[in-house]
């Protein structure tokens, strides 16, 4: 398997998890360290991930909450989904990171289709929902923890990585002292350090100050100009504008309009005849 998920729960109180994707990557990749305004930049080419989602279904005791979603995504764009909560959003998310069985429908990552001969999409970082870690540990601490996993992030990665999200490498505080904001600060850090060619952000800038912000921003923008597909779910319509090359609505778990960046509308895919 080319990626290792970790989660880690909490009590049913508080249903929380945070979906910490450590990605491998492979032959195809170039990892160049640039000189930019004095820091070093890790920069990452690699080949374009096609993801399709086709006639996409998920029943939940009864309920339907993903009906007949299809569409296409390519590496080199930020995707974003928009809707009110229950529209189906995050799982969707799921189902791409193959976090979930589908109850009808079908995924294909690269020609490959989830659950079938493929367990997950390789090379994935992912957030979804409130980042949560170990609480005796440092943002520093957690990131080696997961990076030792598959050994593919150095110490230098994960020092940038913390600096490019606003954390200090060296801040000595543990986890369970940090505010909401460093929180996330932190999970985005962790779906991030290892450069991968799928990124799925769910709900980012929450917690996050104007500085966040744009830092979540610079660094978004510079995964997809590496060439990886970057997936977002946002209520910030004017973040979603900013970012998205594509913007999908969802409601009651189906699609509903798509447009893209010049605010042409198009009716999403129809079930086929």
């Amino acid at each position: 398997m080319a990626i290792l998920i970790v989660f880690f729960r909490f009590g049913s109180r508080q249903r929380r998890e945070i979906l910490a994707c450590c990605s491998v990557m492979t032959g195809h990749w170039k990892s160049i360290a640039s000189r930019q305004g004095g820091d070093f930049v890790k920069t990452a080419q690699c080949p374009s991930m096609v993801v399709h989602v086709s006639h996409a279904r998920k029943v939940i005791k009864g309920a339907v909450v993903l009906d007949d979603v299809t569409m296409e995504l390519t590496g080199g764009k930020i995707y974003g989904l928009r809707g009110p909560n229950g529209s189906g959003k995050t799982m969707l998310m799921r189902a791409i990171c193959g976090l979930i069985r589908l109850s009808g429908g079908q995924i294909q990552v690269d020609g490959r289709q989830l659950g079938k001969n493929l367990a997950v999409p390789q090379t994935t970082g992912a957030l979804i929902e409130s980042p949560a870690f170990l609480s005796q540990y440092t943002a520093t601490g957690n990131l080696r923890l997961l990076a030792a996993i598959r050994g593919t992030a150095s110490e230098s990665d994960i020092r940038q990585t913390l600096l490019d999200v606003g954390l200090d490498p060296h801040d000595r505080r543990t986890f369970r002292k940090f505010s909401l904001g460093m929180k996330q600060r932190l999970g985005i850090a962790a779906a991030l350090v290892e450069w991968p060619r799928l990124v799925v952000v769910d709900e980012p800038t929450n917690g996050l100050d104007v500085d966040g912000v744009q830092q979540l921003r610079d660094l978004l923008i510079r995964h997809r100009d590496s060439g990886a597909l970057v997936l977002l779910a946002s209520h910030d319509r004017a973040e979603m504008d900013f970012l998205a090359d594509e913007i999908f609505e969802m409601s009651g778990g189906r699609l509903v309009t798509h447009r893209d960046r010049d605010e042409a509308i198009s009716e999403p895919r129809r079930r086929a005849e």
